[in-house]
């Protein structure tokens, strides 16, 4: 697959609106699964504000390829969940482990929107215009995912709310089947 075709199919949601360009290089990272646990050796950024505690670039991305049977269209595709080492930073004054766990957690919120995409890619239709209806999924779950995360941030208080950080972490736990 050439590079245009490869960045076209592949996207990334970054949290706390953090851009990242990925033109023509390799950009470390760690992919999600059920046993990955960040430890703060994983944020090798700078940071690039002196409010933020720690900052996690985490999102989805995705492949595709099709396989028409007349009117039928198969897709076959892999979504996957990564974690952004070298966009990824942390203040060592200003953090601790509870900060640790509310930045692993908005790296498995991403993971849990992946699987939304995955179940809609598969329970999905496609028509021969599937290349615009993949990335309309993209682009939908994307933003539901942002807003989730903003919601995250906003209810826990960026990890400074105890209770509420508790009760996500145990509600996306759940969810992950990391019970």
């Amino acid at each position: 697959m050439n590079t245009i075709n490869a960045l076209k199919n592949l996207g990334f949601i970054f949290l706390c609106l953090i851009p990242l360009l990925l033109i023509g290089q390799e950009e470390e990272s760690i992919e999600w699964t059920s046993n990955t646990k960040l430890t703060w050796r994983d944020f090798k950024g700078k940071p690039t504000n002196t409010r933020a505690a720690a900052i996690t670039a985490s999102g989805i991305s995705y492949r595709f390829s099709t396989l028409s049977n007349g009117k039928e269209i198969k897709l076959d595709f892999k979504v996957s969940t990564y974690f952004y080492p070298k966009q990824s930073w942390y203040q060592p004054s200003l953090c601790d482990e509870v900060i640790l766990g509310h930045e692993q957690l908005h790296f498995d919120i991403s993971e849990l929107f992946a699987r939304k995409m995955r179940k809609q890619l598969q329970n999905t239709r496609f028509t021969k215009n599937v290349k615009a209806e993949v990335k309309a999924i993209y682009r939908k779950i994307n933003k539901e995912l942002n807003d989730f995360q903003n919601r995250y941030d906003d209810e826990t208080n960026f990890s400074r709310n105890l209770e509420q950080q508790l009760e996500w972490n145990e509600e996306i736990a759940k969810v992950l089947g990391r019970n």
